[in-house]
């Protein structure tokens, strides 16, 4: 009797101990895949951010009369001037650093803003995107590869009715690799490597199976992850688990809505837990918000020490987004302020803060 005792409760526990991990990997897999839509959502966002970002460059600069008439007049050197003192007044005052170019309508180029070299060169083999204004007269702003993969704002340029070339302005991911890169994600640009004969800018390029890495300000780190990847794998489930990390796929589209190569997100596991509940998306967009703040904080301040001005109260809420050089500063600023509280004032500020519940199991 004892013996069958014994055999039922072991069987007991051990459904017990299945259906208890069973239950706990389905949880982690819902917040795999609910990251994973985070992920592509907030990647459109940064997306339209940058190419309207763009769009307004390329209207702003296609305004300028004095620009326009240069190129009617080929004036290659003074269309030079005119738009490197745009692109440099834009800095000056912004910080952006802006990437604009002007095309002539036989798609030879006019004028760029980084470097007066290459005016005259034919480029319309690389630019097969420009065949689109055969039969529309508006602005487009698409990922394109020409000679190099980028974003392109391109906008039409008419003089009493004539056509007589383009303005674009240029951006190549590194806006949107930093985002990532500031909430623990490394965003990796691939191009797909039959688009190889028109992207001769990135011929020495790294290569990953059959794609061309494009975005320059990378993290290494993962490098050898992901050429242990199936891709093929990758992209029909959208995400696997290797080497302690989450990796995420998305097709990447150029303007004509054709594939040319993905997105490809690393995650390390250690930072699943940053991303808060896989049911909650308004935590998730707190996290970029605060990675904002965090860096408004940054760039306001130049001092060594970036944080005196705030309270102990601000510092909890950079907390979880301080860059890894920084957070020996961040923390003797916050132990010195957090020194000046009681024990009560303490405890009520921890008890204002939202409680976080760790999940932990593995994907299929």
């Amino acid at each position: 009797m004892q013996k069958i005792f014994i055999t039922l409760f072991t069987f007991i526990i051990f459904i017990t101990v299945t259906i208890f991990f069973y239950y706990k990997n389905e949880v982690k897999e819902q917040k795999i895949y609910k990251i994973m839509d985070q992920m592509r959502l907030t990647l459109q966002t940064q997306l339209r951010n940058q190419k309207m970002e763009d769009l307004r460059v390329a209207l702003m600069i296609s305004k300028n009369h004095t620009l326009i008439d240069s190129l009617e007049n080929d004036d290659e050197d003074f269309g030079y001037q005119i738009i490197f003192d745009i692109a440099q007044t834009i800095q000056k005052n912004t910080g952006s650093i802006i990437r604009a170019q002007v095309i002539t309508k036989e798609l030879n180029i006019f004028a760029r803003s980084w470097d007066d070299v290459y005016a005259g060169m034919p480029i319309g083999d690389y630019r097969t995107d420009l065949k689109y204004f055969d039969t529309h007269d508006t602005p487009r702003t698409s990922i394109e590869v020409g000679r190099r993969l980028g974003i392109k704002a391109t906008v039409p340029v008419y003089k009493e009715g004539e056509f007589i070339g383009y303005v674009e302005a240029i951006s190549f991911f590194k806006k949107i690799t930093n985002f990532f890169s500031s909430i623990g994600v490394d965003l990796y640009v691939f191009l797909d490597i039959k688009h190889a004969d028109s992207a001769v800018l990135m011929m020495e390029n790294l290569t990953i199976g059959n794609y061309i890495l494009s975005n320059r300000n990378y993290n290494y780190s993962h490098i050898q992850t992901l050429k242990k990847i199936d891709f093929k794998e990758l992209k029909l489930s959208g995400v696997v688990y290797k080497d302690g990390n989450y990796i995420f796929y998305e097709n990447m589209k150029d303007g004509n809505g054709q594939t040319i190569g993905g997105f490809v997100f690393v995650l390390p596991e250690k930072y699943l837990e940053y991303f808060r509940n896989p049911e909650d998306d308004i935590s998730f967009l707190i996290n970029i918000t605060r990675s904002n703040l965090y860096d408004v904080v940054r760039q306001e301040n130049y001092q060594e020490n970036s944080y005196k001005e705030y309270s102990a109260n601000s510092l909890m809420q950079f907390k979880d987004v301080i860059d890894r050089e920084d957070r020996a500063i961040f923390f003797d600023e916050a132990y010195d302020k957090f020194d000046k509280y009681s024990k009560d004032e303490l405890i009520q500020m921890m008890l204002n803060r939202r409680t976080i519940k760790k999940i932990d199991g593995k994907i299929k």
